[in-house]
């Protein structure tokens, strides 16, 4: 098979234990925009996106948290143009109560300058906020290893 030569990742799909608080969550940190919405019982979803591009769906079939200790989606990480957006949606999430894997913006590793966010969903799913700069003034939580690796 030849290689395909325009690869992009498209949406992400996510399971959700309550969609209706999942859907507020994403909407209030990303400003995500609900672009579809399945209100059938036992078969409730949401397709959330920005300037008319589907970025995650929503799938309320779970009935508890996502563990951190089986195969399966790591975190989800979001780039964002600069650091004081990293700082804005992090006040959003103070306000929100979410839980956070580090206290405020760290870089990605040591002596590096992109960093972000790293913080959890109401379903334990682990999310990351970055810039690719401007996080050079911070600490680095974790000594030899990537930051968004080992949370």
């Amino acid at each position: 098979m030849a290689a395909i030569k325009s690869l992009q990742t498209g949406h992400v799909g996510l399971n959700v234990t309550d969609l209706d608080r999942s859907v507020d969550f994403y909407t209030k940190v990303f400003g995500f925009e609900v672009a579809a919405e399945g209100k059938e019982e036992g078969r409730r979803f949401a397709f959330l996106g920005a300037d008319g591009k589907l970025l995650i769906t929503l799938w309320q079939q779970s009935t508890g948290a996502h563990p951190k200790d089986r195969s399966g989606l790591h975190h989800l990480s979001f780039q964002v143009e600069s650091i004081d957006i990293v700082k804005e949606a992090e006040q959003v999430l103070r306000g929100l109560d979410a839980e956070f894997a580090y206290d405020g913006v760290v870089p990605h590793g040591e002596g590096v300058a992109s960093g972000g966010i790293f913080f959890s969903d109401p379903d334990g799913i682990r999310l990351e906020i970055y810039a690719p700069s401007g996080a050079e003034e911070a600490i680095a939580p974790t000594e030899g290893a990537p930051t968004c690796g080992f949370f």
